[in-house]
């Protein structure tokens, strides 16, 4: 294998020999670095679109497990904030029955005085009906024993028409006056012929 100087020349000596072969060589290394460099790149890409794949692969992961984490806080939020409503909510019920049934009581305390003074009121009321009625019954009493008395004076047929109407009250009440008049003035006649004759 011949090697030839660039300049179109050959080597003039070992030495210059050398020197070319050191030439050629360097420029042949710096060729294979180059290609390996170029061969390496497709390489790096390659284990680059790995990586980011992996990346890509643990976030995925990382945020599906961020967004399971957060579905739980917030379901446990919830959970806590549902369980503090119920127990205001119970709190404000107790305290609304409890304000109920004191206002109750307040009422039906202030009410019983009252109460108990409208049923001594009504049994005083009672009381005094009971004792008019009672009045009125004697009254009424008093005046049947005089009418009686006087129509014991009377003649038979008035005395018939004054029993008739003792029986049967009803119809007869609207002549009862009339009848008392007259058996009055029947009295009054009476009692004058009898003072004429003795």
């Amino acid at each position: 294998m011949s090697h030839k100087n660039p300049h179109g020349s050959g080597a003039k000596g070992p030495d210059e020999l050398r020197h070319q072969i050191e030439q050629t060589r360097s420029q042949l290394g710096d060729t294979v670095a180059q290609l390996v460099g170029k061969a390496d790149m497709k390489g790096r890409a390659k284990a680059r679109a790995a990586d980011l794949k992996d990346k890509a692969g643990a976030m995925t992961v990382q945020l599906r497990t961020s967004a399971v984490q957060a579905g739980h806080t917030v379901q446990e939020r919830a959970t806590r904030t549902g369980h503090a409503v119920q127990e205001r909510s119970a709190h404000a019920r107790h305290a609304v029955q409890d304000r109920s049934s004191h206002a109750r009581h307040a009422v039906q305390d202030r009410s019983a005085p009252a109460r108990r003074a409208l049923q001594e009121r009504a049994g005083h009321a009672g009381h005094a009906l009971q004792e008019q009625a009672t009045t009125a019954g004697h009254a009424l009493q008093e005046q049947r024993g005089r009418a009686a008395h006087a129509a014991s004076g009377l003649p038979a047929p008035l005395r018939g028409a004054w029993d008739a109407g003792r029986r049967h009250p009803g119809p007869v009440l609207a002549a009862a006056g009339a009848l008392t008049a007259a058996a009055v003035a029947a009295v009054i006649v009476r009692r004058r012929q009898h003072r004429r004759c003795c």
